[in-house]
């Protein structure tokens, strides 16, 4: 082979070996993350629709966990937790860390974890649907006060929260981010008939919260759910309770859904 060919063939060799050298290399973890995202379920906040919580994290909290607090002029001990996705529910208890708690698994390698419970509302290894309540909020265990402990594990690691998709941030304290749920509130709702005219339907359950439509007279309404609010005093009676309407979108007061009890029966709470 001549010299000058074969100066050439070497070159052209060691330029190949260089363009291998120089092609960027993915990290060992990206293909893992974006497959983990792919695969989990849609999760939902793990407390009733149309309520809006505050959350923090602690760096003790080696799981990637949120407390969750309510924000809403509700109170946070006894408020149902809700599942966050479909699967199987398993009761624990540990005295000196997370008290009460259930543990869902979904498949897939996800699992969910609600601790600090004040009491179960399914079965052992019952099957839970997405908004289903598995128990109530409280403080059991090694616990400041009543708070949802929340986290989301794959492969038994803990993974950055997500809910509807969208990653939650991590503040080291309450009331920076807040979250509205949506859990549970697909339901087709009870159907009652309402009273009076120009009754307004707000935006929560609370007379200075904005008024989202009225209802000109007396109609039927469909009622995802109930929780105390404002006391309103109108046509003689005076009541706490809110009703949320499914096709308005908004709360109005129990004093307006034609039925005698002020807690509205075979309602659940919001």
């Amino acid at each position: 082979m001549p010299l000058r060919r074969l100066w050439t063939t070497a070159v052209t060799a060691l330029i190949a070996v260089a363009g291998l050298l120089l092609v960027p290399v993915q990290p060992a973890g990206a293909a893992t993350t974006t497959s983990t995202v792919a695969a989990a379920p849609n999760f939902k906040a793990p407390y009733p629709c149309g309520q809006k919580w505050t959350y923090s994290h602690h760096s003790a909290e080696v799981r990637r966990a949120l407390d969750f607090v309510r924000a809403d002029g509700g109170t946070t001990n006894g408020t149902p937790v809700l599942a966050s996705a479909a699967g199987t529910a398993y009761r624990y208890y540990q005295a000196n860390g997370a008290g009460n708690y259930i543990s869902i698994e979904h498949g897939g390698g996800w699992r969910t974890y609600y601790f600090h419970l004040s009491a179960y509302s399914v079965a052992d290894g019952a099957h839970v649907e997405q908004g289903q309540q598995i128990g109530t909020t409280g403080s059991t265990g090694n616990s400041s006060g009543p708070h949802i402990h929340y986290e989301q594990l794959y492969d038994g690691v803990g993974q950055d929260i997500r809910i509807n998709g969208v990653a939650l941030a991590y503040p080291g304290s309450y009331n920076q981010y807040f979250l509205t749920s949506d859990n549970g509130c697909g339901g087709a709702g009870v159907p009652f008939m309402t009273w009076g005219s120009g009754v307004r339907v707000r935006s929560d359950a609370y007379l200075s919260a904005p008024v989202v439509t009225t209802l000109a007279g007396p109609t039927s309404v469909r009622v995802l759910c109930q929780k105390q609010g404002d006391t309103v005093n109108a046509e003689g009676y005076t009541n706490n309770w809110w009703s949320k309407l499914r096709d308005q979108n908004g709360f109005i007061s129990n004093i307006y859904i034609d039925n005698p009890a002020a807690q509205l029966p075979g309602v659940p709470l919001c």
